[in-house]
């Protein structure tokens, strides 16, 4: 038995749970829509994002120089192309060659806002302020105001700190910092202005008649490129593919697509001249050799001239002719790799494997240089001299003819130099917004205000730790329950409004098929049982605190009890803070206080009401001595003759944990009713009750539990404000 009382114990209720998150339906709603607002404010002062993103192919290829340069030493040497990576050409996209030199033509390291811009200003403004980089100057405008600032060139000291500026007359202004003047000119021409941390260089245009103020800062160079970087994207599309995709995001259509656009032809125009580089400079190279090749071709020519003519002529020897080839061969082979020597020289170190490739081809050509040169001493010496001289000639004449053609070959391959990248996709101006996404926004701030309104409805459901079952006052405190009376969805919608006017409607006249007084017809048979066998027909109805309905249960109770025929006088014994009299039209005077005091006479206090058979002695004028007068002999005498005088008596008493006017009222009756508010008054505050009872020696008959949220979740209340303080109402 334990054990199943234990699992009922921690077992939830998902039904019960469910529907009591519906009957706060209200407190979600307002979640939802107090998020909802939050969600429009924040679409309201947040500038719209847009984004625009280009394309480059990177492509792989031989330099034209190598190509036109080494002919087929490049095959011999393994090839000069050199593949350049996607990977290495975002680094080079991201560097501060390209990005700084953007920065620095567009002026993007100049920022100019509004000082007075704020939330608010953005939640009102019905234009929002736009600021235009070009590279001539940077323009803010809003509205008739405009400022152009053409130049900004200030010491190192202030960059990267904001400054304010200010207009103090339509020809001059002034740049502070920290609150300290630090530098002031006239508009609309350049300033120069020297100081203790350099030279001041500021050129300002204003268009408008009003001086707002301005906040103006001048960024370092990676300071720009940090907040550059912030919007700015490259990465390559794909595994391995070359392809290079860009992106760039901002609150200005315009302003980003010129920016990335700009950047495209920074990096195309540097990567043309990083590649065009090696051609230039061979060209240079043979720009000097050529006149070199000529004048050793010219004297070569002329010895041998010289010699024929000294010698007439001499019969080569077919051998003579096979070393003289070879020999040329030799000479010209080894001219051109000392000239790719040279050139390599001056890229690379001696340890590159080039260089050492052409030098180990250079040993080679001179160890059979070597052989030859031997051969040819064993010859006769005129042969020998012919076969010199005839090869100085040839071998020059090849040779300048060779770099000759090379050079034009090179012209032409410079003029078409265009780069090993291609601008696939230039930057276009969006037309749809990146973020904020308005419809996701607002759905998830719906989800949000739901959820929160959700959670909040859990929290107060947890922290209603009061009684929410009749069944365990009954089995804690062994007492029954005569009622349990549900809340009353009339008395939910108007009762705030009521209670700020004298007069109250009392349900069970004009709500009579109300389920809260339907509720209350079912307590009449156990009053009626409770009253057999009580001293007499007296009945009070308290409870343990304020705000639990005590009023209400009085009025309606003794109103259906009027309705069944029997006389019945209701009693607002709380002397303090009662307002029964508002459920019948009345003034609180002349009441139980005046009768008490002896001022008026019974017949004058007890006052007919609009419901046949019930009467109603009001509080009076609230006393100093409340507890005193209840106590005393009149007020018993009081009691004794209304006993007799009516068929019932219903007596509202004061709380009982706050006063003792209720267990001092209770001694005289012979039903006390005590009244629990659901989920609101604690078994706690029962059983101090029931304490109070049993020492002044007073029976509790039972109780009633009032305002019980049904599972239905239909929404019911009875809820009112009872603040218990003495009401200095004199009439």
């Amino acid at each position: 038995m334990n054990q199943n009382s234990s699992t009922s114990e921690d077992t939830i209720d998902l039904k019960e749970l469910f529907f009591s998150l519906i009957a706060q339906w209200k407190l979600i709603a307002l979640c939802t829509i107090f998020s909802l607002i939050c969600a429009l404010l924040y679409l309201r002062v947040t500038q719209p994002v847009y984004s625009t993103d280009a394309l480059i192919l990177v492509e792989d290829g031989k330099s034209a120089a190598s190509a036109a340069l080494l002919g087929e030493l490049s095959q011999l040497s393994g090839g000069m192309g050199q593949k350049s990576p996607a990977d290495a050409e975002i680094e080079v996209l991201k560097s501060r060659m390209v990005l700084g030199q953007v920065i620095q033509d567009l002026n993007l390291n100049i920022k100019i806002k509004d000082s007075t811009d704020s939330v608010l200003n953005r939640l009102i403004a019905v234009e929002q302020p736009k600021v235009q980089y070009t590279p001539s100057e940077v323009v803010y405008q809003n509205g008739d105001t405009s400022v152009q600032i053409k130049q900004l060139n200030i010491p190192d000291f202030y960059l990267d700190k904001p400054l304010q500026l200010n207009f103090n007359t339509p020809n001059t202004f002034q740049i502070h910092y920290k609150d300290a003047v630090v530098f002031e000119g006239k508009t609309n021409i350049k300033n120069q202005t020297p100081s203790q941390y350099g030279l001041w260089e500021i050129h300002i245009a204003k268009d408008s008649t009003s001086t707002p103020e301005f906040e103006i800062t001048k960024y370092s160079l990676p300071t720009a490129m940090k907040n550059l970087m912030l919007d700015y994207a490259v990465a390559e599309r794909g595994k391995m593919t070359g392809v290079i995709g860009l992106n760039y995001q901002g609150t200005d259509k315009e302003h980003i697509t010129k920016v990335l656009n700009h950047i495209l032809n920074v990096y195309h125009k540097q990567n043309i001249e990083r590649k065009s580089l090696e051609s230039t400079q061979t060209l240079a190279f043979l720009d000097k050799q050529l006149p070199i090749l000529k004048q050793q071709l010219n004297d070569s020519e002329i010895q041998f001239n010289k010699f024929r003519e000294k010698y007439n002529t001499v019969d080569v020897t077919q051998e003579s002719e096979l070393l003289l080839k070879q020999n040329i061969e030799l000479e010209r082979l080894m001219i051109e790799l000392k000239q790719k020597q040279a050139e390599f020289s001056a890229k690379y170190t001696s340890d590159h494997p080039l260089m050492a490739e052409i030098n180990a081809q250079l040993t080679e050509l001179n160890s059979k240089k070597e052989q030859l040169n031997k051969a040819l001493k064993q010859l006769p010496e005129t042969q020998r001299l012919y076969l010199q001289l005839y090869r100085d000639v040839k071998v020059n004449a090849e040779q300048y003819t060779a770099l000759l053609n090379n050079y034009q070959q090179l012209k032409i391959a410079n003029a078409g130099e265009i780069g090993n990248v291609r601008i696939v996709d230039t930057a276009v101006k969006p037309f749809e917004k990146i973020k904020p996404k308005s419809l996701i926004v607002l759905i998830l701030s719906i989800f949000v205000g739901g959820l929160l309104g959700t959670l909040l409805a859990l929290l107060r459901n947890m922290m209603r730790s009061g009684i929410k079952d009749s069944a365990q006052i009954e089995n804690e405190l062994d007492l029954p329950v005569y009622a349990t009376v549900p809340r009353s969805p009339v008395q939910e919608n108007r009762i705030n409004v009521l209670k700020k006017k004298k007069n109250i409607p009392i349900l069970a006249v004009k709500h009579s098929d109300d389920i809260a007084i339907e509720s209350l017809r079912s307590m009449r048979t156990a009053i009626h049982f409770a009253l057999s066998s009580a001293k007499n027909n007296l009945i009070t109805i308290s409870g343990p605190a304020p705000e639990i309905g005590k009023s209400f249960i009085s009025t309606n109770l003794a109103t259906i009890l009027a309705q069944s025929d029997k006389r019945v006088l209701i009693v607002d014994a709380d002397l303090r803070r009662g307002y029964l009299h508002k459920y019948f039209n009345y003034d609180t005077q002349p009441g139980l206080t005046e009768f008490l005091n002896g001022q008026q006479t019974l017949d004058a206090v007890i006052r007919p009401t609009e419901v046949p058979g019930l009467s109603i002695i009001s509080r009076g004028q609230s006393p100093a001595n409340p507890s005193e007068l209840l106590s005393s002999a009149q007020f018993k005498a009081l009691l004794d003759q209304l006993s007799e005088k009516f068929d019932h008596v219903i007596i509202d008493t004061p709380p009982i944990l706050a006063v003792t006017d209720g267990i001092i009222i209770a001694q005289y009756t012979g039903v006390n009713l005590v009244i629990a508010r659901y989920a609101k008054t604690q078994m706690k505050e029962l059983e101090l009750t029931l304490n109070r009872f049993e020492q002044a020696g007073v029976k509790v008959n039972g109780f009633i539990l009032n305002d019980i949220q049904r599972s239905a979740g239909s929404g019911y209340g009875y809820n009112y404000a009872y603040a218990y303080k003495a009401n200095k109402e004199s009439d």
